[in-house]
């Protein structure tokens, strides 16, 4: 059985070559529970919710790393992100009947992938790439290579159970890095879904480099967790102004706040409004999630 929720580095010694290994079980499961998703669809989320865990170790920031699906299909968008203390959440939105054997590309139609990096302090980040590929896993290894240049390899599976990735990627700036990039490359195209999904991280490290010297770092456990909150529920009310706000009070009594992740309700009434604009000028710029 696969490594359950963490993320994993391998060492090679003698190459200038990282890599990475992401299983995701209870994580993906609580990601899941929330939302009464079609089978493809909970598939595409688990492959998504590797990805960005996978994307998260090749930089050193805090704040949050987002991944976006967007596109003209069944499924309009697909999100999954994660932050630096390696607590993930994602979501699905989608209308009429879903393929159950569809893959995320067939789901999200004509579009494109926006990787977006949000640090808590520095300038937002933001990069598109284009779904040209057949799946998730080869439009992100593309995108790599054309803003990067960096040669990168990756694998995403998920199924009912559990979601897992893998990547392979060139170091920058290393010296013999072309020749050995080659020869783990196809021993890591060997790599079947199955076996990502099934193997522990030890027995698929043998399995694919056995002859190689390279070694597991200690493992980084990662979460399903929500950080919505009842201030930042109130700081997205704030693209309405006071008056409407308290015109949608005196119709319905209450304003309700759902988060789409996690569907935690944040209630607001009269008194609530008029002491978050009485005290706006404190109050954190609204997060566009919310």
């Amino acid at each position: 059985m696969s490594n359950p929720d963490q993320i994993q580095r391998i060492l090679f010694d003698d190459l200038d070559i990282r890599g990475v290994l992401v299983g995701l079980d209870k994580t993906y499961q609580d990601m899941l529970a929330l939302h009464d998703y079609p089978t493809a669809i909970r598939n595409a989320l688990g492959e998504m919710l590797a990805a960005v865990a996978l994307l998260s170790t090749t930089l050193k920031f805090d704040g949050r790393l987002l991944l976006q699906a967007q596109g003209s299909g069944t499924v309009s968008a697909l999100m999954a992100e994660v932050n630096n203390k390696r607590e993930c959440r994602g979501i699905a939105r989608y209308d009429g009947d879903i393929d159950e054997n569809a893959g995320i590309i067939e789901l999200i139609g004509d579009g494109h992938l926006v990787i977006t990096i949000e640090p808590e302090v520095g300038q937002r980040y933001q990069g598109i790439v284009p779904l040209e590929k057949e799946t998730l896993a080869a439009c992100l290894a593309d995108y790599f290579e054309r803003s990067e240049q960096l040669p990168t390899q990756i694998h995403l599976a998920a199924d009912e159970h559990r979601a897992s990735g893998f990547l392979l990627q060139v170091m920058p700036a290393a010296g013999t890095a072309e020749n050995d990039w080659e020869h783990i490359e196809q021993i890591g195209a060997t790599l079947k879904a199955e076996e990502l999904l099934e193997l522990d991280n030890d027995a698929l490290l043998f399995r694919l480099f056995h002859q190689e010297q390279c070694r597991l770092y200690d493992p980084d456990s990662v979460e399903f967790k929500c950080d919505c909150s009842r201030e930042r529920s109130a700081n997205s009310l704030q693209f309405l102004t006071q008056d409407e706000l308290l015109e949608i009070i005196e119709k319905q009594g209450l304003i309700d706040v759902a988060c789409q992740f996690c569907n935690e309700h944040y209630s607001f009434d009269e008194t609530d409004i008029r002491a978050m604009f009485s005290d706006s000028a404190h109050v954190p710029k609204s997060d566009q999630l919310h």
